[in-house]
């Protein structure tokens, strides 16, 4: 918008080695890309003419773009969803009954699809009249008054109500029913919380280092930055539309360790620490996704900014996108596809364009992440770089919590360490800044010994599982129950001794990010031994994670649930080293 101003104060750089001969940059290297897009493109000049424009404070598709444009984007033409929560129209929404809303088209759509602006998902299919809840929480960093809070909230409404730790550090909740979101907002407001822009066609959770700065090996604190990135993308919980109308969704993460903990080859930008001539930056990764038809991973935009420029280039890139970007299938409307067409050098040129200077600088050869590291395992205890302090890191089995566990964690962070938590891509969570005097009785607390272990089975500790068919209605099969029955099972045939990441989700969509897991499992329909129809899984495999990223490759399709134990069970021993527990016994 232009009258739209915040201030914004760029974080404390990282001293730079103070010792150039002791100091040797790596140079971090992305796994190609499955598709790589074309340098060079010719592309009409007509064709990077903006797509929308500013009408009355909103950003608004141009009428004569509008031909072959998806249902979605019709909808926010006919009424921009921001206005929900800018023009308070939420307030009028929750004195109606259901009944009412869904007698017109304007309000079932606000409820269906105008409130994920509000990061509220009408689950239809399986909660009618029920919402999940998606907030903002960059970097994963949550206080304990938060998370009573939150607690609070889905405690009301019993066995409706849970909460799930995301893959990407964020807080959802579920069961909320419509007259009680605007109290439920204003309490996210008192907290230091909000939902805003964290659903449909709006910049996700920014994610960074867990480990952001109590890790004694980090390159950068990223708190800083992912929290000025929420801050610019939803005007400090006042509403930014001017980053609000984008062809979908899109993703940023901030890189702090050379564990790469922050997945940056499936964001859409990923900020990697950088040095250049003596100054600290970030060289920049753009277009890794997942979507039910295609996964690429991020690739160089040959380029490199500053740390004071964090918001500038994150601007510019989610302007040249909606302003340029395909409106059409929903199926091919995410940055990809547009960096695809244009070509990496034009789409480039389009967010130097953007900058305020006019221009980008190259990508730097001094790149801060080191290739050859060992990815760490943050469940358990370990030693921070404060003096006499350690945090653990406990397992949160696929991710689900009720509001007394929420409550429990929250002691636990108030008793134990400085009334914060931090939430993991991996559904799990970290109490940091914990006195090492009492180290030893914080795993004797009943939470961490019956039901969040931080010395889980190596199974365990790598099961991630999407929200599946319980509350989802995109989701084709049951996924976190399956998950743990089918790990324990299996943990049951074999013994093994390396870690090995699977991952669930219940649809093509893949919530779950099978494509970066060891085993991966999407959610399908098969056939059972008799040929009628039954719930099934296609089988990944291969994913890795680190600076060797490489999406997993479908290895099974169409596996029977049902079937799923003795398949997995084969795969560790074939693939991953494990060994037949009877084998096991008679060799002891």
């Amino acid at each position: 918008m232009s009258s739209f101003s915040v201030r914004f104060f760029a974080p404390q750089q990282p001293l730079l080695p103070s010792t150039a001969s002791s100091f040797k940059p790596k140079t971090w290297v992305m796994a190609a890309p499955t598709t790589a897009p074309a340098t060079s493109v010719d592309v009409d000049g007509g064709r990077l003419e903006p797509r929308v424009e500013e009408r009355e404070g909103y950003f608004v598709l141009k009428e004569k773009f509008r031909d072959g444009i998806n249902p979605q984007e019709k909808i926010k033409i006919e009424k921009d969803p921001l206005k929900l929560f800018m023009e308070a129209g939420i307030d009028e929404l929750a004195k109606m009954s259901f009944e009412d809303l869904d007698k017109a088209k304007a309000t079932k759509d606000d409820i269906d699809v105008r409130l994920k602006w509000l990061g509220l998902f009408h689950r239809r299919k399986h909660q009618y009249g029920r919402f999940m809840m998606r907030l903002k929480l960059p970097n994963g960093v949550t206080t304990s008054a938060q998370t009573r809070y939150l607690a609070s909230v889905i405690r009301k409404y019993g066995k409706e109500g849970c909460a799930d730790v995301t893959t990407r550090q964020n807080w959802q909740i579920r069961g909320a029913v419509l007259p009680d979101v605007p109290e439920i907002l204003k309490g996210l407001d008192e907290v230091g919380l909000t939902s805003l822009q964290s659903g449909m066609d709006n910049v996700r959770n920014p994610v960074g280092n867990p480990l952001a700065g109590i890790d004694p090996e980090e390159i950068v604190d990223t708190r800083p930055y992912t929290n000025l990135l929420s801050q610019f993308i939803t005007a400090n919980s006042r509403g930014n539309p001017a980053v609000a109308n984008l062809p979908r969704k899109w993703n940023v993460c901030v890189v702090g360790s050379h564990d790469l903990y922050e997945h940056p080859h499936i964001n859409d930008l990923a900020y990697m620490p950088a040095t250049k001539n003596g100054r600290f930056g970030f060289n920049l990764l753009v277009g890794g996704f997942f979507s039910a038809k295609r996964c690429d991973e991020a690739i160089p935009l040959d380029a490199w900014v500053s740390a004071d420029d964090v918001i500038p280039l994150c601007k510019a890139v989610l302007e040249a996108y909606r302003d340029l970007g395909y409106r059409g299938n929903r199926q091919k409307t995410r940055m990809m596809w547009l960096i695809d067409e244009l070509g990496i050098e034009v789409f480039r040129s389009e967010v130097a364009k953007r900058m305020p200077q006019k221009e980008l600088e190259r990508a730097s050869d001094e790149g801060l992440v080191q290739k050859q590291w060992e990815r760490r395992d943050y469940l358990g205890v370990h030693p921070q770089k404060q003096e006499g302090f350690s945090y653990i890191g406990i397992h949160i089995p696929v991710g689900r919590v009720q509001a007394d566990d929420m409550d429990e964690l929250a002691r636990l962070a108030d008793m134990y360490g400085s009334g914060e938590l931090r939430l993991t891509v991996e559904q799990n969570i970290i109490i940091p800044n914990v006195e090492n005097s009492k180290l030893e009785a914080l795993p004797n607390e009943p939470l961490l010994k019956d039901r969040f272990s931080p010395q889980p089975s190596i199974l365990m500790k790598g099961l991630v599982a999407c929200t599946g068919n319980q509350f989802c209605g995109q989701a084709i099969i049951e996924t976190k129950a399956r998950a743990l029955k089918v790990t324990e099972e299996v943990e049951r045939l074999v013994s093994v001794s390396r870690p090995v990441r699977m991952h669930w989700t219940g649809c093509p969509n893949t919530c779950g990010q099978v494509q970066v897991a060891d085993i991966g499992f999407m959610g399908c329909m098969a056939r059972d031994e008799n040929g009628k129809p039954c719930e099934g899984a296609d089988i990944f495999l291969g994913g890795r994670i680190g600076s060797d990223s490489h999406l997993g490759e479908l290895y099974k399709k169409g596996v029977p649930c049902k079937n799923l134990v003795p398949v997995v069970a084969d795969i560790l021993v074939e693939h991953f080293g494990a060994v037949p527990r009877q084998r096991e016994e008679a060799e002891d």
